[in-house]
């Protein structure tokens, strides 16, 4: 008896590898999958707006990418003595203007440089629902913990977000013609507004790939949601607060997603990189003579990584072991 509806993923001819720069932007499987080929020494930009949820910010990301957009005062917003962008994440606020400007100003740079030599772009929606600031009428990636009275939040439908989204294509086909976008659907849940209305957003986002994947510069979708709302059934796949993916789930997603993108052989390398990377998260006890045995057979790993694939840069790692002795 077949107990759960694994969803079918044919292989992409579409491969990636050590030499396919990829970038991941939006919400929560653009993190996931990103942090994960990361760790694995593999060439990845991911977030660099941080987390984003509505399809509109993403699309306002790209776009600044695109056009290398140089940050002013006049794209900083002041409220009580604190200076942020709200086209960014909650880490980009500061109480020094300079800062702030100077950091999103080096985001942008690498950003635009990282979009046009990038080979895949994959895109996750999170929510239809949109934020904008009543002052101006422009949608806000993140409210910043601002006073709600400052901003009118919509629902938008799924022609807004293909219209808005198929203008964004199109200037990326024109920057970089061989990129290759794919779309993605976050299985996490915004539950704030009751699960009905959820599913309404998650629908309207479903509705807008179905119709995104028309254009010449897509590639495909990604069915990151379907599997986890149907292969993922049982609630042992999610976090303590029932709505986050577990690791378990994690894990799971990310073997598919490698099924369909990455081939055995890279994986393998993939495999090393991430088992030596990870072995320096770890936090080893005692002096230098407990420590030297395992930093002596990590080195070992490191020499024969870099034998077998050279193009990996392992010279923090390598560094990191060395200060053991």
């Amino acid at each position: 008896m077949e107990l759960r509806t694994e969803v079918s993923l044919p292989a992409s001819t579409e491969k990636i590898n050590y030499r396919t720069p990829v970038m991941f932007i939006g919400s929560c499987f653009a993190n996931e999958i990103g942090y994960r080929m990361a760790s694995g020494k593999m060439d990845v930009m991911t977030n660099p707006h941080g987390t984003l949820f509505n399809p509109f910010s993403v699309a306002g990301a790209i776009d600044r990418f695109i056009a290398a957009h140089t940050y002013t005062e006049n794209d900083i917003y002041l409220h009580d003595n604190r200076y942020m962008s709200l086209d960014h994440h909650t880490a980009f606020s500061s109480y020094d203007r300079d800062i702030l400007r100077e950091r999103l100003n080096s985001v942008s740079v690498n950003s635009s440089g990282f979009l046009r030599r990038a080979s895949f772009l994959f895109v996750t929606f999170g929510t239809s629902y949109v934020f904008t600031l009543k002052e101006s009428g422009a949608v806000v990636a993140n409210c910043h913990k601002l006073p709600s009275s400052l901003f009118n939040r919509s629902l938008a439908s799924s022609s807004e977000i293909t219209d808005r989204w198929s203008e964004t294509l199109d200037r990326l086909a024109q920057t970089n013609p061989g990129l290759k976008v794919w779309f993605t659907v976050s299985p996490v849940r915004h539950l704030s507004d009751g699960a009905h209305a959820n599913q309404v957003s998650k629908a309207n986002l479903l509705l807008a790939v179905e119709e995104l994947v028309k254009h010449p510069a897509v590639s495909g979708y990604f069915p990151a949601y379907e599997i986890f709302m149907d292969d993922l059934r049982d609630y042992r796949f999610y976090a303590a607060d029932m709505v986050h993916p577990s690791e378990t789930a994690i894990d799971y997603v990310w073997e598919r997603f490698t099924s369909v993108f990455i081939e055995s052989p890279v994986l393998r390398v993939w495999n090393e990189a991430a088992r030596i990377t990870r072995a320096m998260a770890h936090r080893l006890t005692g002096g230098k003579e407990e420590k030297s045995p395992f930093a002596s057979a990590m080195l070992g790993r490191i020499a024969e990584l870099k034998e077998k694939a050279p193009y990996i840069d392992l010279t923090a790692e390598e560094s990191y072991f060395r200060d053991l002795f």
